[in-house]
């Protein structure tokens, strides 16, 4: 069954004493292309959600935002533990500059206080491993919502591509149907306008007739009409299939657009014409809906 590249799935639970709540939103895109906002104390963990996330999409631009805020649930909210080893780098430099500039401004725990990342939250000496512990069963439900959103508009897709095709396919068959007729018509007006022009000159009989064949077959269109067949059969599997095939749907759309092309110019019967045009009109909405499937 297809999928559509537009969807959105969110989870939320509790993350290492904090409520993690993940939102995910994809839309349509060539290729796949993530992109992520992590809070700072999962950024480690970064190549390890985009890998998670490229598994379960080949197409789409699919926009992650991970957001944690306090639950009340633990001692844990908010504690700061004091960065040692950085603070007395701070000193060790701070005494350095006083020395060299012969500085009298003593250095105090106010100046210290200040300074950036003296004090960091427990949040950032968690270990990676264990973080992605908590953090995939979260990710793995808002994905698993995300996928599922697809899926549902791929259906809606699926039903309008199929009467789309069973469209064309009938158009088809009535240009199929026509165009036995329209060839003999063609050889018979050919006959007529040969004798016409030769004025009851003496006329080679069999020769006439293999050229007027000649110049028929050119006109036929039964082997675009078998081939254009091919696509739909090809264009019907493909939306019952498991695999993503947006690509190869719009790769046959351009096919039947050539095959009913070359249909069009071969033929100057105004019946014929009109089912070309009906179905480039179709082919015009198939492209456009296809647009949106992975």
């Amino acid at each position: 069954m297809i999928r559509s590249m537009t969807g959105y799935g969110r989870a939320e639970a509790a993350l290492a004493g904090r409520k993690l709540a993940i939102e995910m939103k994809s839309v349509n895109h060539r290729f796949l292309e993530v992109s992520l906002r992590l809070p700072g104390n999962l950024l480690p963990l970064e190549s390890e959600i985009r890998r998670r996330i490229g598994e379960q999409f080949s197409r789409g631009r699919i926009e992650a935002a991970f957001r944690t805020d306090s639950d009340g649930s633990g001692e844990l909210n908010g504690r700061l533990v004091l960065n040692l080893p950085l603070v007395r780098n701070y000193h060790a430099l701070l005494s350095q500059l006083k020395d060299e500039l012969q500085l009298g401004d003593p250095i105090s725990l106010g100046m210290i206080a200040g300074l950036r990342d003296a004090f960091v939250s427990t949040e950032t000496t968690q270990d990676p491993e264990g973080l992605w512990e908590g953090l995939a069963p979260i990710l793995d439900e808002a994905i698993g919502m995300l996928v599922g959103m697809r899926e549902k508009e791929g259906e809606s897709l699926h039903r309008d591509l199929t009467a789309r095709l069973s469209l064309i396919a009938g158009f088809l068959e009535r240009i199929a149907e026509r165009a036995p007729q329209v060839v003999m018509d063609y050889q018979k007006r050919l006959v007529e306008k040969v004798r016409e022009l030769a004025g009851g000159m003496t006329i080679d009989e069999g020769r006439l007739l293999q050229e007027v064949a000649i110049m028929a077959d050119r006109s036929d269109i039964t082997e675009e009409i078998v081939r254009f067949r091919s696509h739909i059969d090809q264009f019907t599997g493909l939306l019952s299939g498991k695999d993503a095939a947006g690509r190869k749907i719009d790769f046959l759309i351009q096919e039947m657009g050539r095959e009913i092309n070359t249909i069009g110019s071969k033929s100057g019967d105004a019946e014929i014409s009109r089912n070309v045009i009906e179905i480039k009109s179709e082919l015009a909405k198939l492209r456009e809906q296809v647009q949106n499937i992975e």
